[in-house]
């Protein structure tokens, strides 16, 4: 959903006023409480929004997206967007103007922030506002530009489906994403075949049934975490049945066990 001129409510005065910078980028922190909401909003500019502590859930019209630490989601200009913390939120962004420098994405993504691109947000944090686009701080933010640019992306969306039969599974699985139902029962919940569901969520997600179930209890598990949940107790919950098979599931995910990843 793209909203061109709808107006930036509940957000900091501060965010309304760096749209207006003219500078290719401005940077902006701010530190929120866990479980703190940021409304339906939208933005002038592309916004890369990355926090160095906490978890964000970010929703728009079409997807959901989860963004731990060392992870920033690129949202395009005009897309309006709610945010949701899960623990101490230290929020760390950038508003980037449409123009600022070729190779930006054009959809929303979640990328991978490397060491050296999380040092560059940190610096352009301290910056003045009018940094000096000639010297030192110009040629650093053009640095950042081609280091989000060329940021790997990071399967941390949950796609919407379009399909009202898909939309009543995938609706029911976000509110209890440890629900264990197959395919074949969920197709007689909806009043559809199961070989009908099986090209439909590839078709309309990308990802198969198994993919999306699985991709939506690992989103559920890492705002969980945030919040000091105890492994164990999220795990069952999700419908595994131990811990070690959710620590499977999560490592191959994000390449490390739910127990250190936070602490990486």
């Amino acid at each position: 959903m793209t909203i061109a001129n709808r107006p930036i409510l509940g957000v900091d005065e501060r965010v309304i006023e760096l749209q207006a910078v003219p500078r290719p980028v401005a940077a902006f922190a701010a530190d929120y409480p866990s479980g703190h909401v940021i409304p339906w909003h939208s933005h002038p500019r592309a916004q890369f929004i990355h926090a160095t502590a906490g978890v964000m859930t970010v929703g728009t019209a079409g997807a959901t997206w989860v963004v731990p630490p060392h992870r920033a989601l690129w949202m395009p200009p005009h897309v309006e967007h709610r945010i949701r913390a899960s623990g101490k939120l230290a929020l760390r962004t950038l508003y980037v103007t449409p123009d600022a420098a070729p190779g930006l994405p054009a959809s929303c993504r979640v990328v991978t922030v490397t060491p050296l691109l999380l040092n560059l947000i940190l610096r352009a944090i301290e910056l003045p506002a009018l940094y000096e686009r000639d010297g030192p701080e110009g040629r650093l933010v053009h640095v950042m530009l081609d280091e989000i640019g060329a940021a790997p992306e990071a399967p941390l969306n949950l796609p919407a489906p379009t399909d009202a039969r898909l939309n009543r599974i995938a609706d029911q699985l976000i509110a209890q994403p440890g629900d264990r139902r197959s395919l074949a029962d969920w197709a007689k919940s909806v009043g559809a075949s199961e070989r009908t569901l099986a090209r439909l969520f590839p078709a309309e997600t990308g990802l198969s049934f198994r993919q999306w179930r699985e991709r939506a209890r690992l989103l559920h598990a890492l705002a969980r975490l945030a919040d000091g949940e105890a492994v164990t107790s999220i795990a069952l919950d999700l419908g595994y049945d131990s811990p070690s098979a959710f620590t499977a599931m999560f490592r191959r995910a994000l390449g490390a066990p739910p127990s250190r990843y936070f602490a990486s």
